[in-house]
């Protein structure tokens, strides 16, 4: 049960945030059953649970379930979607795509025994908490804090292009590391290490709202890739 599950979150993570460009969702939003990107997004969501479950024929319901409402749920989210209700709109979006895969489980739940098909668990729990912990979690904190407007020009005369993002992600990825090994001190030094490069970059700028701005961003970074990290172990004690 909890192997395919692994599998089918997985695939859900590939699909839906490693492999679709900021561009196709836009898009999608934009033209809604007219985009061309909502059916090459189906197309790497379907190769990507093909490829999870060992292209195993046993699965075809579920390849059927999972891919059909993904379509429907996303054609949904773009014909409601506006710019105020985007943040409940990404919620509800993933809550329904995990009820969906769920309820497969469930479903798939007494038979998995007689499903045979070779098991890399570890393997797939791990690349799974990774994915969460770089692209995932980079576009749920950029749909949470997108409700305040920081000018992204200022001050980028003096800044590496998308440096913050790739410093983003190592600093998820440390915090990931840190959790996994038990090594609490270190995700203390990682934050004060943090806090002092910024500390002097953001009291020069006199800017009380892009300290809040960046203190908040630290906090959800440092609190995803713990939550995650922590769920990681949880899982894999009983895998």
């Amino acid at each position: 049960m909890l192997s395919l599950f692994i599998k089918l979150i997985l695939a859900h993570l590939i699909g839906d945030f490693l492999l679709q460009p900021e561009k196709w969702a836009k898009h999608k939003a934009k033209h809604k059953l007219g985009s061309k990107y909502l059916y090459w997004h189906l197309l790497v969501h379907a190769i990507a649970l093909l490829v999870v479950l060992q292209f195993n024929v046993e699965y075809w319901l579920a390849f059927c379930i999972i891919i059909s409402s993904h379509f429907f749920i996303d054609v949904a989210k773009a014909q409601f979607k506006t710019k105020k209700n985007s943040r409940l709109l990404f919620a509800l979006d993933q809550l329904a795509h995990l009820s969906v895969i769920a309820l497969v489980v469930e479903v798939y739940t007494p038979y998995l025994n007689k499903i045979s098909a070779i098991d890399y668990n570890q393997a797939l729990l791990l690349t799974a908490s990774i994915i969460a912990v770089t692209s995932t979690s980079s576009i749920i904190m950029k749909t949470i804090i997108s409700k305040w407007n920081i000018d992204e020009d200022a001050g980028k005369e003096h800044s590496l292009e998308h440096a913050g993002a790739y410093i983003g992600i190592l600093e998820r990825l440390f915090v990931f590391l840190f959790v996994v090994l038990q090594f609490w001190e270190g995700i203390g030094f990682l934050l004060a290490a943090k806090s002092i490069f910024r500390f002097g970059d953001l009291s020069r700028s006199k800017d009380r709202k892009l300290t809040e701005y960046v203190l908040i961003g630290s906090l959800i970074s440092f609190g995803l890739a713990m939550l995650i990290g922590l769920l990681y172990l949880k899982i894999a004690r009983e895998l």
